[in-house]
């Protein structure tokens, strides 16, 4: 497969909140049956609430399972560069394909800090990196111009792209044609085929967690040539979105509706969700309307 379909995969826990590196191994398995690749500690991998060995373990959980076999990128990005290059390295000693870096969260960033805090990750590491551009979670926002400056470093591979804005998917995809080399992942759903027809490798799906096949037949029906299919295959990906983020904080309808289905995942760690029956009711009317099959193991 030339298009590739990473998805960015859970963390799972059990009730006290401790991480079940059993049932992220079982996870990804699940995942590559489908036929999409692993984006580890990503936003629906509730990277922000994971301690810095408990990220190492997660990544090392995945490794095992893809075992050089699928690829296996990981996303790195604290709100410091110093901190970043520490993590990136230990996912590079574990044998990632490459580190993908969110832009720093919390700290107000300039474009310049942004440019310098790219390089330096690239100069440090032995694998490639990507730029994982999400302002809505971060509160930053990589410019276009300096992405294209970026991508002019041989270590920076590409831009993962959840900004959820079509002119934004133009303006990288003429980056990406003016730098040989350099990839553009479309990181939201509804834009997935989109991005595909602007030139873009692939995509990083947060609801492939809950509809594999889904995701990846969008781009098997794009790869095919089939555009009727493809219109098709993304439609109804927009509507399983629509209806699953409703209720409320978009990775946390990810992670719950996976617990409704199969509670061996376990929840969010607090506070990113807090559960209620509302919430819970709203999930289940998806879960049937969709005809979602419920406790799958791998």
């Amino acid at each position: 497969m030339s298009i590739s379909t990473f998805v960015a995969l859970v963390t799972a826990f059990r009730e006290d909140e401790s991480v079940n590196f059993e049932k992220i191994r079982d996870e990804a398995r699940r995942q590559i049956a489908a036929g999409n690749d692993i984006f580890a500690c990503g936003t629906n991998g509730d990277f922000s609430s994971l301690t810095f060995d408990e990220k190492v373990k997660v990544v090392e959980s995945c490794a095992a399972v893809t075992q050089g076999k699928n690829r296996l990128i990981a996303n790195a990005g604290c709100p410091s560069t110093h901190e970043t290059i520490l993590l990136a390295r230990e996912f590079a000693r574990i044998g990632v394909e490459a580190v993908a870096a969110i832009t720093p969260y919390f700290i107000s960033c300039t474009q310049e800090g942004l440019y310098r805090h790219y390089s330096r990750i690239a100069d440090s590491l032995p694998v490639p990196v990507f730029i994982y551009e999400i302002p809505a979670r971060t509160g930053n926002s990589i410019d276009v111009d300096t992405v294209a400056r970026l991508a002019k470093h041989p270590n920076v591979k590409g831009v993962k792209d959840s900004s959820g804005k079509k002119e934004r998917l133009d303006a990288l995809a003429q980056v990406v044609a003016e730098n040989p080399g350099f990839e553009l992942y479309a990181g939201t759903d509804s834009l997935i085929l989109y991005g595909l027809r602007k030139g873009a490798s692939g995509c990083v799906s947060g609801l492939a967690n809950v509809i594999p096949s889904w995701i990846r037949n969008v781009a098997d029906s794009f790869e095919s040539g089939d555009a009727e299919a493809a219109d098709a295959a993304q439609e109804r990906v927009n509507r399983f979105r629509e209806a699953l983020y409703a209720p409320g904080y978009p990775p946390a309808m990810v992670k719950r509706i996976l617990y409704l289905l199969d509670r061996e995942v376990g929840n969010n760690r607090l506070p990113s969700l807090v559960p209620s029956t509302e919430v819970d009711a709203a999930l289940n009317e998806v879960i049937d309307n969709f005809g979602l099959e419920r406790a799958w193991h791998a």
